[in-house]
């Protein structure tokens, strides 16, 4: 039996990769990089402080850490609070130690609800990315595009209050078509959202050039420990293999960057801080790498095409 004549169609269907966004082009053919100090690794850590309400309908998706029993699910609920409260606290005590300054991808609800930590966040010269209002309010092909503007200038109107918003982090990374374009009219310059590749590059807007940075999903805190149910030493393990396959490339091709996305509900536990800071020490013994935010590795790269 064939496959029916409408199978490959779609709305926005095009030939190639179904839009326009940006030029086809492969990494090791690109301009090499060379990052401050002759650095091999840009090391780029965001740490997501998330709000999940406890009325979270999860549709049209589920994001990651989403509420799972019956309303009121406290169980869940107060553990992705601990984050806020506690794990985070942890994880600025061992970047504190190294000189790691993150990148904060930050929910409008939490720069509300816990100004005390945002001012943590700004004393420390970390940078705050936007993150949507709060993992309730997703971003997805049906919602209307006049009510997502809505949802991007209420995450913008919190989190300026306390300093500037240069990058975007859709929450669970969810997006409609015109996403990249609101989120460029808005005057933002990078976006997080997009899992193509290790190196920025540039995206066409209606409002102009969009920077996609990279922020990879595959050695999350989620994605390995939860998701995947692997081992603390398996999530150190991870890190350290994709940082040494980074730095040995970088020696080849140019500067790298090595993108990991943490959430302070998971990774800030006691008995899990051991992992990632075994990691981080094994990136910072083997030399070659520049700690920075996004906008500090954007700029950097960006005068050098």
């Amino acid at each position: 039996m064939s496959l029916p004549d409408g199978y490959l169609q779609y709305p926005h269907r095009h030939y190639g990769m179904d839009h326009d966004r940006y030029e086809w082009s492969i990494l090791p053919r690109r301009k090499p990089v060379q990052w401050p100090g002759g650095a091999r690794i840009a090391l780029s850590v965001v740490t997501a402080l998330e709000w999940f309400p406890l009325d979270m309908s999860n549709k049209p998706f589920a994001p990651p850490g989403a509420m799972v029993t019956s309303y009121p699910d406290l169980r869940h609920y107060t553990l992705r609070d601990y984050g806020n409260r506690v794990g985070i606290y942890r994880l600025m005590r061992e970047f504190d130690a190294r000189n790691i300054k993150a990148t904060a991808a930050v929910n409008a609800a939490v720069a509300t609800r816990y100004p005390s930590l945002m001012q943590e966040v700004r004393q420390r010269g970390w940078e705050v990315m936007a993150h949507g209002t709060d993992m309730a309010h997703l971003h997805h092909g049906g919602l209307d595009q006049a009510r997502e503007g809505e949802l991007i200038d209420q995450a913008l109107a919190a989190l300026t209050v306390s300093g500037p918003v240069r990058g975007w982090l859709s929450p669970a990374k969810g997006e409609s078509f015109a996403t990249p374009d609101l989120v460029r009219a808005r005057g933002l310059e990078y976006i997080c959202d997009w899992d193509n590749d290790d190196m920025p590059y540039a995206m066409r807007t209606d409002s102009g050039t969009l920077y996609a940075m990279p922020h990879s999903p595959d050695i999350d805190d989620f994605s390995i420990l939860i998701r995947n149910h692997h081992s603390e030493r398996e999530f150190t393990e991870q890190l350290i293999d994709q940082f040494d396959v980074l730095h040995d490339e970088a020696a080849k091709q140019g500067g790298r960057i090595l993108s990991i996305a943490l959430r302070p509900w998971i990774v800030g536990q006691p008995y899990r801080m051991a992992a990632l800071t075994a990691a981080l020490d094994h990136m910072l013994r083997k030399g070659g790498v520049w700690p920075a935010t996004c906008s500090q590795i954007l700029e950097a790269w960006k005068g050098q095409q």
